[in-house]
């Protein structure tokens, strides 16, 4: 009985802590040839100073045919960004070079493919308006989700 209530009243210490617990700081998300992620949010920690996001392609399509990529924004600008980005092509990842209202984005990858990208979440605001979504061209209309700081 003791000790039992040793390992509770250690794991409650630790609950309590957070000290052992790694905090919600790395994101995996999938896309697929069907224009979708497998996801339509993702929550990370405020206690987070930078996230690592790793985004693969479970398609089989290339690049050029069903590219796809993860751009995170405040909401009102995704439009704007998926829009100017058209013009920019693939060689660009479909961004605006240089486009300000881009916070984070990874490269465009094919079928079979995934890539990692670590952003820092300085000056985003817990319970802010962000959004991810996908710059291919017309992928933004199925390919979008909520960015949560909590």
């Amino acid at each position: 009985m003791n000790t039992m209530f040793r390992v509770t009243g250690f794991l409650a210490a630790v609950l309590l802590s957070g000290s052992v617990f790694a905090q919600n700081c790395e994101l995996t998300i999938d896309s697929t040839d069907q224009m979708k992620y497998d996801k339509d949010s993702l929550t990370v920690s405020s206690e987070c100073s930078e996230v690592t996001l790793t985004l693969t392609h479970s398609g089989q399509m290339s690049v050029q045919q069903m590219g796809h990529n993860w751009v995170l924004a405040e909401s009102g600008d995704v439009q704007g960004i998926a829009q100017d980005g058209i013009s920019a092509g693939l060689d660009n990842e479909y961004l605006k070079p240089g486009d300000e209202r881009v916070i984070a984005a990874t490269e465009q990858i094919g079928g079979g493919e995934s890539t990692t990208i670590t952003f820092s979440l300085e000056g985003l605001e817990p319970g802010g308006d962000y959004e991810f979504f996908c710059s291919f061209p017309g992928h933004v209309a199925l390919m979008r989700g909520d960015f949560i700081i909590e």
